[in-house]
């Protein structure tokens, strides 16, 4: 494994140990900033990146120790080889492995002993890119292959809520209109980001159920009369009876849309006659959006109502 071109940072407060590392550092082609202030090392160690540092245990104001544990606060990952001196102890060194360091070099420095240190750490530190680079690249992938996943989902979902439509051409569009009136709702409402995207892409099944309504009665032109209102309102439990058991969020939540999107806030809705509250929130948003398109939008029976009119007739009814 090639280690030319890494940077190494070196800190020691004699001069001539710096050089010394410096001509062993050029012999491998390495980059080398070197610092005799240890301070103004750990400044640097904050600013730039680097793949190795060296620093001596005996400086003044801050010694190795105190070095390795504050660049440690910032830098996990960096190998660390610390220079002791020979009549260092080894509680020295295990106080050192304890706050970071990964080796040890010992003064006077031996150039071969310096040398398959560097190399080997070197090669960890390159070891320790690579993997990160893979993880990044593998959650790039997830990421991507994620959000496809989703538009093939949305996409699926959409196609799937217009199928209430494929029956009764009239309404066309009333689907997407309705989704886009819940989503403004659930926020104006307050609920979270989360919740307006599932209201939008499960909305448009509010009336699926209707695949399960004869045509007579579907695409009646005129007025329904009591019987054929009473099949009517079947739609609601057809709907919710194709999507209950779905382990998709956006099926489940259409269910229950279906299932509660004609009953009313005083109790006189259907098909339970739930009242106030006991409308799930998804029902009540659902079933504002739907009236509201339904007045605004003409069919064969009736002209569309202007914006102020349903307005008027919203508010009368709240």
């Amino acid at each position: 494994m090639n280690v030319e071109n890494m940077k190494i940072l070196s800190i020691d407060d004699n001069k001539t140990n710096l050089l010394i590392i410096e001509s062993y550092a050029k012999i491998l082609n390495l980059e080398i900033e070197s610092f005799l202030n240890p301070k103004e090392a750990l400044e640097a160690s904050f600013e730039k990146e680097y793949d190795l540092v060296i620093v001596d245990y005996m400086m003044p104001e801050i010694n190795g120790l105190e070095f390795i544990q504050s660049f440690r606060q910032n830098n996990q990952s960096t190998p660390i080889i610390m220079l002791t001196a020979v009549g260092d102890d080894m509680n020295l060194q295990i106080k050192a492995l304890e706050y970071g360091a990964n080796d040890f070099l010992s003064k006077p420095i031996n150039a071969p002993a310096f040398k398959a240190r560097i190399i080997n750490m070197l090669k960890l530190r390159k070891s320790q890119l690579l993997l990160q680079d893979k993880a990044l690249l593998l959650q790039d992938e997830v990421k991507l292959a994620t959000i496809r996943l989703k538009e093939s989902e949305y996409e699926t979902l959409q196609m799937l809520g217009k199928t209430a439509e494929f029956k009764d051409p009239e309404t066309n569009a009333h689907t997407q209109r309705v989704a886009y009136y819940c989503k403004l709702l659930a926020r104006a409402y307050g609920l979270d980001e989360n919740l307006q995207d599932i209201i939008f892409y499960a909305s448009p099944f509010h009336d699926l159920g209707k695949i399960g309504i004869p045509d007579n009665i579907l695409l009646k032109p005129g007025k329904l009369d009591d019987d054929e209102f009473s099949i009517m309102k079947n739609h609601a439990k057809i709907g919710y009876e194709i999507l209950k058991g779905s382990k998709s969020k956006y099926l489940k939540a259409g269910g229950v849309i279906a299932y509660n999107h004609h009953e009313k806030y005083d109790g006189t809705g259907y098909p339970n006659g739930l009242k106030g509250e006991s409308i799930p929130i998804f029902g009540r948003i659902t079933a504002v959006a739907d009236v509201f398109d339904a007045l605004t939008s003409s069919r064969p029976y009736k002209k569309a109502w202007s914006l102020e009119e349903a307005f008027d007739f919203l508010i009368e009814e709240k």
